[in-house]
């Protein structure tokens, strides 16, 4: 009797599951409209969880894409460009170079204005074509999307979301220049918000709240060039007056591959949802290849060292400098690097094109991560909790290296300046050193004590979105607001002039009984004076 009542079981849990969860059953259509490069590769694992649901998804991507290729998981729609695969990665590679070039300041901000207003040009060249492809603009109209879910960071995604007339995902990291707080409206206050690339912490002293506001000023300026482009094209193709900030402001979610133990505290609003960590759900055990150079390793372990997916490969002095520091430790050396190998290679540091970092890093025979700083990279040391040695080479990474070196969790070398004898004593300090092992793990203890996987929680508002056709209960009315209400300008002015008013008709009241009192008594003196001669 007893092993019988157990047969139904199963049967009720699953009918139990179906009815809490209907996606399962009923899969929905999703547009992607990614970024391609690293931003691409973040978004994968979601991918993955969603076309597993059973969503059918469509890739909208140029043909001259490095990293966004066919596969399995989902339909790749391509669209014609006027430049070739070859063009974009030559831009790769030279961001790779270029932060190795020590040039003089000026130099090189002229430098960097120029690359950066060239490979500007060419997105915004590659969403001008998609937006008149009228063809497949047709064909995406006749497809009935659920909703859109893209990366912002170049905004033809939301441009297309708001002409298929579509709830928008946005999924990022952050974006440049302060854009992601004029897009959800969050207050953002200078005095303890760090701007990007100020290099402060949240408890900032004068000098670094006057830089800070400095920045805060100058922001709109400096991406100008890179983000203006899109709203005249956005008014073209929607038929109405559009700005940068409204296409910001139009997404239904923000899904921010960040949480508040890598950055600072600060405030957030109701449609932002915080899935950092995402990158390092998908863990699988090492080849054999992998699993050997470990195992070879003996009681000293192994350091994982790459610069990302985008640098590979770096001057030979200067690899030949990083070479000679890696052979000064005992520990094996997991290398990813596609370039000449240094001629003075040691016999501890084996070179790899591509390495499975977040499974190595997971390793418990790994002692030390030598990293770029990159979101990915920070956060799968983080979750593993490995000691870091950063070496940031552009964007967000000098800001995520100066986070991380502020919790102890790692120390930050320039890589311009940095020594062979800098770069060995900093990994030797974060390996013998156990304030650092210990401030790490204590990170990833906060970061993985949460109720939900940041991927499981991504991907249950992605769908949310598509069910709901949207959250615009999440949207704050500050959308609504012209620049003077949401400042409250108009109330206070209003305010101002009644005060002034009151103050205005006092002053007159009390000046006309002045006069009439000590007027009356005046006259009355010079009488009384007149009669007395």
């Amino acid at each position: 009797m007893a092993a019988g009542s157990q047969g139904p079981r199963p049967l009720v849990l699953g009918l139990l599951l179906c009815a809490l969860n209907p996606t399962v059953s009923q899969g929905g259509k999703l547009l992607l409209v990614p970024v391609d490069g690293s931003h691409w590769l973040s978004m994968l694992g979601v991918i993955r969880q969603l076309h597993q649901r059973g969503h059918d998804i469509v890739v909208l991507a140029h043909e001259a894409s490095v990293y966004i290729k066919e596969g399995a998981l989902y339909t790749l729609k391509r669209y014609p460009v006027p430049f070739r695969r070859e063009d974009v990665e030559a831009t790769f590679m030279r961001l790779g170079h270029g932060v190795f070039e020590n040039e003089p300041l000026l130099q090189r901000v002229v430098k960097t204005y120029k690359k950066v207003k060239e490979d500007s040009a060419l997105l915004l060249s590659a969403c001008s074509h998609l937006l008149h492809n009228k063809e497949l603009m047709a064909s995406l109209v006749e497809s009935s999307f659920d909703a859109v879910l893209t990366d912002p960071f170049l905004p033809c995604g939301p441009i297309v979301a708001l002409y298929l007339g579509l709830p928008a995902v946005f999924f990022l990291n952050a974006l440049p220049c302060g854009l992601d707080f004029q897009g959800t409206l969050c207050p953002n206050p200078p005095s303890y918000v760090p701007r990007a690339l100020s290099l402060n912490s949240d408890h900032m002293t004068f000098l670094p709240r006057v830089k800070n506001m400095l920045i805060f000023l100058s922001e709109s300026f400096l991406c100008n060039v890179v983000y203006s482009p899109y709203g005249p094209l956005a008014s073209e193709v929607l038929q109405k007056d559009m700005t940068v900030q409204d296409l910001m402001g139009s997404a239904s979610l923000w899904l921010l591959r960040s949480d508040f133990v890598k950055d600072y505290s600060r405030p957030i609003m109701p449609n932002m949802v915080f899935v950092g960590g995402i990158n390092c759900a998908s863990k699988n055990p090492l080849s054999k290849e992998f699993e050997t150079y470990v195992n070879a390793s003996g009681e000293h372990g192994i350091v994982v060292f790459s610069l990302g997916s985008m640098v590979s490969e770096i001057p030979e002095k200067k690899a030949m400098e990083i070479a000679d520091a890696l052979g000064k430790i005992p520990q094996t050396v997991l290398w990813r690097y596609t370039g000449t190998p240094p001629p003075n290679l040691a016999k501890n540091t084996i070179l790899v094109k591509w390495l499975p970092q977040n499974d190595l890093l997971g390793h418990p025979k790994t002692r030390a991560f030598i990293t770029h700083s990159g979101s990915h990279g920070i956060y799968e040391g983080i979750c593993n909790g490995v000691p870091m040695v950063m070496l940031p080479l552009f964007g967000d990474q000098m800001d995520n290296a100066k986070r991380m070196e502020t919790r102890g969790a790692g120390v930050t070398l320039n890589v311009l300046e940095m020594t062979s004898e800098d770069l060995a004593n900093a990994i030797k300090t974060v390996i013998n050193d156990k304030s650092y092992k210990e401030n790490i793990m204590h990170l990833s203890g906060l970061h993985k004590d949460r109720p939900i996987e940041p991927l499981d929680l991504a991907v249950f508002w992605v769908e949310f979105v598509m069910r709901h056709k949207g959250a615009p209960h999440l949207r704050p009315a500050a959308h609504d607001l012209t620049w003077y209400q949401y400042h409250s300008l108009d109330v206070i002015g209003f305010l101002l002039a009644i005060v002034l008013g009151v103050v205005f008709i006092t002053y007159k009241c009390c000046a006309l009984g002045c006069r009439k009192c000590f007027g009356k008594k005046g006259r009355v003196k010079k009488s009384h004076k007149s009669k007395a001669h």
